[in-house]
């Protein structure tokens, strides 16, 4: 299983989530963020067209999350480094990894992760 989470800016658009996720070169078979930002109609709209579900992460599951990035501002406002890396690992489930850091949109207003798992 291949997960995209995603953090992003209040007013990302949908372009800066693609951008994110095209720097990861990732073909996901699902989205991922956290719950208080998966009903974003950016994300509603990538999820569309791309015919992927979102997976909607709790504060407490994105906190227990070690992420390889560390935010300021996803340290305070959700209590992980990374809400990307944290929700993209958060939904592939146990023994999932990272591929890598982060890639962050050009415009800086999107970040998405990409976590694997093998199939059990």
């Amino acid at each position: 299983m291949i997960v995209a989470g995603f953090g992003f800016r209040q007013g990302a658009s949908v372009d800066s989530l693609r951008a994110a996720l095209n720097l990861t070169s990732a073909r996901p078979d699902l989205l991922a963020t956290a719950a208080s930002k998966a009903g974003s109609p950016a994300l509603q709209a990538l999820a569309q067209d791309l015919g992927l579900s979102i997976h909607a992460v709790a504060p407490s599951d994105l906190r227990a999350q070690a992420t390889l990035t560390h935010s300021a501002a996803a340290i305070a406002a959700h209590g992980t480094g990374s809400v990307a890396e944290a929700a993209a690992l958060s939904a592939a489930g146990p023994g999932a990894r990272l591929t890598g850091p982060r890639k962050t949109s050009p415009d800086r207003m999107a970040s998405c992760a990409i976590a694997e798992r093998d199939a059990p």
